[in-house]
Parts: C-alpha cells; structure tokens; sequence
C-alpha cells in the first residue's frame, strides 16, 4: 500500500476523532494535537499522563502497513528509557492479528501492546488520574511551591489534608494536583480515592 493511502488512512482516523470530546479536556504529556478515538482510549491516556516513566505520547501516530491493511494506534509513547511503544486500548476493533502488528512495530525498533479492560478499569488509578486532570492547566505560584516543599523537607511525608495549608497564593486543590501532575510531588493512586488522609511525598530531583 502506497505512502498516499496510509496518510489518507490517518486523515480518515483523525477526521472521525476530531468529531467527539471526552473528559477530562486537559493532558500533561501529550506532544502535538489531542484526537482521541473514543472514551476508553481517553481514560488510556489518563494513565499515560501519570505514569511516571511515560516521558510524552502522541495520538494516532503514523499508521502501519500490515499486508495491505492500514492500522492507525491509538498511541505512540515515548518512556525515559528510551524505548517506544505503540498502543492500542481495550475497545480497539482490529482487523490485523496482534503477532503481525507486534513484528510490524520491531521493524520500527518498537513494541506494540492492545491493553486489556482490567489494566485500564479496575482499582483506583484511573478515577484518581481523571480527578487530578481536571487541573491540568493549573499552575502554581512559587512561594505555594516553596513552602510545600519545604514542609515536605522538614516532615518527610504530610497528609493531603495538612499539605493544603500551604497554598496562600492560589486555590488548594489546583495547586496540589498540579504539582502531582508535573512531578514535584507524589501520592499513591492506586490503593483508595485521593482524601484527605492521602499521603504526599516530595520527589527528589
């Protein structure tokens, strides 16, 4: 199949998702245009926002040629170690057998992986991930940063709650979840819903 089809293809694939918006709006980590196919490959990138070894992703990366059939992934994820892993969530229809799209993606010195329902539903990852995403677009002022860390230096852990106090220049919660979301803090989202008793932890940088 010609280089002129494939990028039909994807125009196709990006057309049809341009037409729909899914919660949350914001992302952290996304490099170039946010098109997402549908809900559940939202909630996908939910988690790829806060996994901490996800450096950056991008939406319907070029597509694959696998014997005349053109694929388009949901993601193309780039992880500090440097590898790079194209994929696909639960509710991806594929008419291409996953062991071909696996060998397409090691000719492109990659790996591709079709997540299953489990990974990306249960426990509490994703609500708390779609929770602080909400906040994407937060910023917080320097003397809010400043004196949370500085607690956190002093105490070594703080409950959220007590965490909170420290905002003086802009709102609690938008501030605490953008310094979660930009890696200057760090809570557990798995074991239970973000409250007050949630403990928070300084990253070292």
């Amino acid at each position: 199949m010609g280089i002129a089809k494939q990028a039909a293809s994807l125009r196709a694939a990006r057309t049809s998702a341009s037409i729909q918006t899914y919660s949350p709006a914001g992302t952290i980590k996304c490099d170039g245009v946010r098109l997402f196919r549908s809900q559940a490959a939202r909630d996908v990138a939910c988690l790829l926002d806060v996994n901490p070894s996800v450096t950056s992703w991008q939406c319907m990366p070029h597509p694959f040629d696998v014997d005349g059939i053109v694929h388009v992934a949901d993601y193309q994820v780039f992880n500090e170690d440097g590898s790079i892993l194209f994929m696909d969530a639960p509710d991806r229809a594929r008419s291409v057998d996953i062991q071909l799209l696996d060998d397409e993606a090691i000719r492109r010195d990659a790996r591709y992986r079709l997540l299953g329902r489990t990974e990306v539903y249960d426990g509490f990852r994703l609500r708390n991930a779609r929770d602080l995403l909400r906040y994407a677009y937060a910023t917080t002022p320097l003397g809010d940063r400043l004196r949370l860390l500085s607690a956190l230096d002093e105490h070594g852990s703080l409950p959220l709650a007590e965490c909170l106090k420290a905002f003086q220049e802009t709102k609690p919660v938008p501030g605490i979840a953008a310094l979660i979301l930009h890696g200057y803090v760090e809570v557990d989202l798995d074991d239970a819903p973000l409250g007050p008793e949630t403990t928070v932890r300084r990253i070292s940088r």
